[in-house]
């Protein structure tokens, strides 16, 4: 039994690796450069631009573990393509989907993402797809959580009042290491995040009591926060983000469905922020 972990050194994929490793079951990373996985853990160096590769990662896997990474459109789309290839090949005993917060469907649908759940779906194999709405390490973002502690406004493009089921990665690693290894029952989309939602002065005011001072919350404008954010991600990635903020403003909220989360379906309770932001030390 192994399990094939995406983007292992990764935001995301990091703690899914530990999670999964934490069961007991042997994993292998998947990354670009083999020298930035932990000690100990086998590591296979594979890109998403080629199809061969991946399916030499996944050849003989109990379960893979894929998100897409950020990136251009048509890139991102042949990362997709090349997944689904590798997956179709290789016949791995099951896939873990994160949608990382894009959408697959609806308002904004990122064409990758949407072909990647396709494609893996017709294949036949066992298969999940894990739906987090937002993450709270976008938060964690300098000019976010800057300027929470600097000057107590929490600055983020989203109206205040409008309700958002949050989560962490570490929310995602749990319940990927629960679809990957123990509910392999289960499949469809999962929903991850907090229940009831929650608006942007309830994250402030957790912020404000974990740095021990009042914050209050700032809704801007998702071209705003483009520019906040192009210094550290790049020009097209953070329009990327913008057009993903504008897709989310049009929605009475951004909440999980109950029916399908990861409380009702893996019985996993989501971090509050108030939890995360403790367990990360920030």
């Amino acid at each position: 039994m192994n399990y094939v972990i995406h983007g292992a050194t990764g935001a995301q994929g990091a703690p899914v690796l530990a999670a999964v490793a934490a069961t007991g079951q042997p994993v292998t990373a998947v990354v670009r450069d083999a020298g930035a996985v932990p000690e100990g853990v086998r590591a296979v160096t594979a890109d998403y631009a080629s199809a061969d590769q991946l399916a030499a990662a996944y050849e003989g896997a109990a379960g893979v573990f894929a998100h897409l990474p950020l990136g251009a459109p048509d890139d991102r789309l042949t990362y997709a393509r090349h997944i689904v290839a590798a997956v179709e090949r290789a016949r791995p005993g099951r896939v873990v989907i994160s949608t990382s917060g894009s959408f697959a469907e609806g308002p904004g649908t990122d064409p990758a993402l949407a072909e990647l759940i396709a494609g893996v779906a017709a294949s036949g194999l066992s298969y999940a797809v894990l739906a987090p709405k937002l993450f709270l390490e976008n938060l964690l973002l300098p000019p976010v959580v800057g300027g929470a502690r600097s000057e107590g406004v929490l600055r983020y493009p989203l109206a205040d009042g409008f309700d958002v089921s949050w989560s962490s990665h570490l929310d995602v690693a749990d319940a990927a290491a629960a679809l990957l290894v123990d509910r392999t029952d289960v499949t469809g989309t999962v929903t991850v995040g907090q229940y009831p939602a929650i608006t942007g002065a309830a994250l402030a005011e957790a912020f404000g009591a974990r740095f021990g001072r009042d914050v209050t919350y700032e809704g801007i404008t998702p071209d705003a926060f483009a520019e906040l954010i192009t210094p550290l991600l790049g020009a097209p990635t953070a329009a990327g983000v913008a057009g993903l903020y504008r897709a989310i403003g049009t929605l009475p909220d951004h909440a999980i469905t109950p029916e399908n989360s990861a409380q009702e379906l893996l019985g996993l309770k989501p971090r509050t922020t108030g939890e995360w932001l403790a367990d990360l030390g920030v």
